[in-house]
């Protein structure tokens, strides 16, 4: 394990909605894995299955999915021996330390961040409470392990900022010490969808590329990118997506393709295949790797113990202090 005298904790998470794809690799598991190696960094990533019960889920797809993103994050890179891998729910103290902070938060506030303004439009009827309070689940998930840096997308800063204010009426209100977390930029800190439109999602259909997808399938979904009739002029939002992918992967490879756009001699089709190669050339050792972990299944299930008994320490630690503090 990483020296724990290190001077910044990370805690990053992604939700049990089943395998990882390509915008959850590029936005957030490729900081982790960039941090996860730096000294200076103590790092705790956690598949979050907690969070997945905000929206609708078949409770045999999450008992599988927990694990294959577990796995994922092996696969990428991510080492047992350089930062503690956990499932969220294995970890009780995340549910109870939500509690107390749900004490110094008002529903208007969790109310009007848009995170939760989108969510009830796209699932109308399951409005629930814990939907309400995911940003303070979140804020509990970073603030138990003290953690300063976390490595997410633009869209969740909203969620970063309301952990700051819980950790501010903390330590105001009842003398706790925690630190105020700041999200950590990526390069693909927004990996946009293959529709051209939002970001890569795998709620929305079409939008996204699985990291176990094979070349020919990646070379697939990436050609039915939309793109424009001539190349030239202003660029439609399916092309900047498709150079986004490829400043995120191949960079060496940009500026050739934009010349050829703005003098008009771009083939759409030979920006796509570099794209489609330059994403299974990332993807490719992933596969191995996680042929190999498949295989090897009680591999699995020790970092899997192993992290819950690291990550509970520090918790039930942090639990302590809140409780004394608040009056238990």
């Amino acid at each position: 394990m990483k020296n724990q005298t290190a001077k910044h904790t990370v805690l990053s998470g992604i939700r049990a909605t089943g395998r990882l794809h390509l915008g959850n690799y590029l936005g957030a598991v490729k900081g982790m894995l960039e941090l996860q190696d730096q000294p200076e960094y103590r790092t705790l990533y956690m598949v979050a299955d907690l969070h997945t019960l905000t929206t609708p889920y078949q409770v045999a797809e999450l008992r599988q999915n927990r694990r294959e993103v577990l796995i994922d994050y092996l696969a990428a890179g991510l080492d047992p021996e350089k930062s503690i891998l956990f499932l969220q729910a294995d970890v009780n103290e995340h549910a109870e330390l939500a509690y107390y902070f749900s004490s110094v938060t008002t529903v208007a506030k969790m109310q009007h961040l848009p995170t939760f303004k989108d969510k009830v439009k796209q699932y109308p009827e399951h409005v629930t409470m814990a939907l309400l309070n995911y940003p303070v689940l979140m804020a509990a998930d970073i603030l138990i392990y003290k953690a300063d840096s976390v490595p997410v997308g633009v869209d969740q800063e909203p969620h970063i900022e309301v952990a700051r204010e819980i950790a501010r009426r903390m330590n105001q209100d009842y003398g706790t010490a925690f630190p105020e977390p700041q999200r950590f930029v990526t390069p693909g800190g927004y990996v946009p969808s293959l529709t051209g439109e939002g970001k890569m999602s795998k709620s929305v259909e079409g939008s996204y590329i699985r990291l176990t997808d094979t070349l020919d399938e990646i070379r697939k979904k990436v050609r039915a990118v939309p793109t424009a009739t001539t190349a030239g002029g202003a660029m439609p939002a399916g092309v900047e997506a498709l150079f986004t992918f490829l400043e995120l992967l191949a960079p060496e490879q940009v500026a050739a393709f934009k010349t050829a756009f703005d003098d008009g001699s771009l083939r759409f089709s030979e920006l796509k295949d570099a794209v489609a190669e330059a994403i299974f050339a990332e993807v490719e050792p992933i596969q191995r790797r996680r042929a190999e972990l498949e295989a090897n299944p009680d591999y699995v299930n020790q970092v899997i113990a192993n992290g819950a008994e690291q990550a509970r320490a520090i918790a039930q630690a942090t639990i302590r202090e809140v409780r004394e503090k608040m009056g238990f």
